[in-house]
């Protein structure tokens, strides 16, 4: 089962939090750091995955567009 971002964020701030505490072995840190960058990874994805689909718009002829904020 694949994780929510909100899960992954979660388990991200966890290993932050673990290897600032300074209470793990460094064969435990180099692995947590490891897991930490293949969360951000699938994190950065869905946030760029998300930024796409915000950016479209379906305009009356159901075709699809960028959307552009007018200044």
């Amino acid at each position: 089962m694949k994780k929510t971002f909100e899960e992954n964020l979660e388990e991200l701030e966890n290993i932050v939090k673990e290897l600032e505490s300074g209470n793990v072995s460094l064969d435990d840190a180099i692995n947590k750091y490891s897991d930490a960058i293949k969360l951000v990874k699938i994190c950065e994805d869905k946030i760029r995955n998300a930024e796409e689909v915000v950016t479209k718009i379906v305009n009356e002829n159901n075709e699809v567009e960028n959307f552009e904020v007018k200044e």
